[in-house]
């Protein structure tokens, strides 16, 4: 994204944090404690989220991870920017109160983000429907789960080189 059209993204992306992300972070813990009292749906996100998803998506704020390249490939439009570019937009995002509120708002929290970019770079068109559309609509969220033979966690720094017969 040029340097001018960056800035303006910017300019959004802060009124978008000053107007309705930060006055809304006492109704998200609120809406996450209720959601917590209720039991074990904790995975639940706040309607507060949905909320601001559809605003965020009205201003242009949404995906903005998905460069390019993977956006062409998942026949939808993403942030177009840099690494770099979308580091700021993920500094700006990170100044909530909870880590990724705005970022769940925007639709560029983790794990979702890497996973619709394998999906879009290499499932077949049967699972993008199922799966990477429903995503980058923000109508559903996704896991990462990993597991090594022989230790008992996800902790990456568990994995072994071994040749497997």
């Amino acid at each position: 994204m040029d340097a001018p059209s960056f800035e303006k993204l910017k300019e959004t992306l802060w009124d978008f944090m000053k107007t309705e992300i930060y006055p809304n972070e006492m109704t998200f813990f609120k809406e996450l404690e209720v959601i917590r009292q209720k039991g074990p749906a904790h995975w639940r996100q706040p309607p507060i989220v949905q909320k601001l998803k559809e605003k965020a998506k009205a201003r242009g704020l949404f995906n903005l991870f998905l460069p390019v390249d993977s956006a062409k490939l998942a026949g939808y439009q993403g942030g177009g920017l840099t690494n770099l570019q979308y580091g700021d937009c993920c500094e700006i995002m990170g100044t909530s109160n909870h880590a990724e509120f705005a970022a769940e708002c925007c639709n560029c929290s983790s794990p979702d983000t890497g996973n619709m970019e394998v999906l879009a770079r290499f499932c077949t068109e049967e699972q993008k429907k199922r799966w990477l559309e429903p995503l980058l609509d923000g109508a559903i969220r996704s896991a990462y789960a990993m597991t090594e033979p022989g230790v008992a966690s996800s902790d990456a720094t568990n994995i072994e080189d071994q040749h497997y017969p």
